[in-house]
């Protein structure tokens, strides 16, 4: 048994429909026995904070589209298998009527290097304000109004914002998501 070497092979799937492949796949696999073979299915997503009707709404975008990443030993029926389920188009790299082609280290560790470095990039952004800058707030309840940035809290990733509000200077905590420069 020790020359049971699981490799990452791509599955192509129809896009969009990615995570409902990957249940089937599981699904499948699991009914006909062949969980020893199938070690790992994967969907590549990354988080993304979408705002909408002045909402932030953390969402999971698939990273590659079309694409499942299975970790696996190709051998017997199990190629066959995953070929045959519903919304599986084939292997990446598969040339007609050959052998699927496994993903090189340097592939693997990369995309799934990738998805990691996403969510740590995403908390590294670089903030582009600067105090005395001017502003106009696009969230919350003071959405439309314009100030100045008074102070810059890079790691909480907020800004101190002095806006005028009713005639009166009032200072603001404003995240970063919630403001846009006025060039």
């Amino acid at each position: 048994m020790s020359e049971e070497v699981k490799k990452w092979y791509v599955v192509r799937a129809i896009g969009g429909k990615e995570n409902k492949v990957k249940s089937y796949i599981e699904n499948e696999i699991a009914r006909l026995g062949l969980s020893d073979f199938v070690e790992e299915i994967l969907v590549p997503t990354e988080k993304v904070i979408q705002i909408r009707k002045g909402k932030k709404y953390n969402i999971e975008k698939v990273y590659f589209p079309g694409y499942i990443m299975v970790k696996a030993n190709l051998s017997g029926e199990v190629p066959h298998v995953i070929k045959s389920i519903t919304g599986v188009i084939g292997f990446l790299g598969e040339t007609k009527g050959g052998d699927p082609v496994p993903l090189r280290k340097t592939e693997v560790n990369r995309m799934l290097g990738k998805v990691d470095e996403l969510a740590v990039r995403n908390e590294n952004i670089v903030i582009p304000f600067v105090l005395g800058e001017t502003i106009k707030v696009i969230d919350g309840p003071f959405n439309g109004f314009e100030g100045t940035v008074e102070n810059v809290n890079e790691e909480k990733r907020k800004l101190e914002v002095m806006v005028k509000i009713f005639g009166r200077k009032t200072p603001l905590e404003l995240s970063y998501t919630q403001v846009n420069k006025i060039s």
